[in-house]
């Protein structure tokens, strides 16, 4: 009886050992705290990355101005006069020498035929004075008359021509204004402007039209003093027109020797060339060019994997399936066709980023360090 009341209690010991046990188990479970969830990976499209190549990256500078035509002429009135006829408007194509309207030609036809009366005028004056110059000479010989009066005879011939060769030139000058009242275009090429209507009156030198020909046509842009040393005559460059799908090709024909007051930068004249994208093209157009000032091999990244909101320049590099940020020394731009897409701006990075390493585009957005990445369908 006593043997079996000890074992009972060692039991209930046992079990009061064991609830306790259990209790602070659950307690020290209650007051540990919960592992932090991880992350779930972010997913990358295959446009999303590109690899660092080595390619041979031609060097740009870029310029920007206005479209101008190489040959152009405004036509001004040669005399004054009323305006009788234009036979153009803005758009219309002309040709080297066609008329294209008049000037009113009452007032100088008058001139020319007082210029003719007074030249036929001088003309009977010379044919009287060398008839009395020929019959003096006879009568000198003759003795019946002096030398002075035939030296006087002499000298009205002399001046009886003078006065004629004087009013034919006035003549000539009367043709010259009748002819002038005849508008004609000095080049071929379209009319871009007309300043004067049909019966208003038009002083010397009034613009009347400007003709521009677009066959030819120049961009004119201000390179800043600092690039002007890296441009040369026979640079190949591309001009961008904004409604314009393809880039039109040009090159560096002229460069100003002069710099303009103020900024200081030099003009640059790119010639448009010839060709079914630069049919289009208007002058005074804006455009956008890139000057090839250069080619070398070097390792480059797509310039929309290039970050700036720091202060230093940095691009995010896809290692051991993290997002790792590397500062990068940036040198010259152009552009480079990644993984055989379309060619695109691309930079050369000097330091921070070898050849192969896989850059994150800018579509990817802002990513912390460390953030984990896969790729789609990796």
């Amino acid at each position: 009886m006593k043997r079996a009341l000890r074992w009972a209690l060692v039991a209930l010991a046992l079990l009061a050992l064991a609830g306790l046990g259990t209790r602070a188990m659950l307690a020290r479970k209650a007051a540990s705290p919960a592992p932090p969830p991880v992350a779930p990976a972010v997913e990358l499209a295959a446009g999303d990355v590109a690899r660092a190549v080595r390619a041979e990256l031609a060097a740009t500078l870029a310029v920007s101005g206005g479209l101008k035509a190489v040959d152009s002429a405004v036509v001004k009135a040669r005399v004054a006069a009323e305006l009788a006829q234009l036979s153009v408007r803005e758009g219309d194509r002309v040709g080297a020498g066609q008329l294209i309207g008049r000037l009113d030609d009452t007032e100088v036809r008058w001139r020319l035929k007082q210029a003719e009366d007074q030249a036929a005028a001088a003309q009977a004056q010379l044919e009287i004075a060398e008839r009395t110059l020929a019959n003096n000479k006879a009568l000198v010989d003759q003795g019946f008359i002096s030398r002075t009066a035939l030296d006087t005879s002499v000298s009205s011939a002399n001046g009886a021509r003078a006065s004629l060769q004087a009013a034919q030139a006035a003549a000539e000058i009367a043709r010259k204004a009748v002819r002038d009242t005849e508008i004609r275009s000095p080049i071929a090429g379209l009319v871009a402007q007309r300043f004067v209507q049909p019966g208003e009156r038009a002083a010397l030198d009034t613009r009347i039209v400007e003709i521009v020909d677009l066959s030819r046509l120049e961009l004119e842009a201000a390179v800043a003093p600092e690039d002007v040393l890296a441009v040369r005559v026979g640079q190949g460059a591309t001009v961008q027109v904004d409604g314009l799908d393809t880039p039109v090709a040009a090159k560096v024909v002229r460069i100003n020797p002069g710099t303009q007051s103020g900024t200081r930068a030099v003009m640059t004249y790119l010639q448009v060339q010839p060709g079914p994208a630069a049919a289009g093209l208007r002058q005074g157009l804006f455009a956008r060019a890139q000057i090839e000032t250069g080619r070398k091999n070097a390792v480059v990244v797509p310039a929309s994997a290039v970050r700036l909101e720091q202060a230093r320049p940095y691009v995010l590099v896809f290692a051991d399936g993290k997002a790792v940020p590397r500062p990068v020394t940036l040198g010259a731009r152009g552009d480079i066709a990644f993984g055989g897409g379309a060619p695109e701006p691309a930079i050369e990075v000097t330091a921070g980023v070898a050849e192969g390493d896989t850059v994150l585009r800018g579509s990817v957005g802002a990513l912390r360090e460390g953030t984990r990445l896969k790729l789609a369908g990796a």
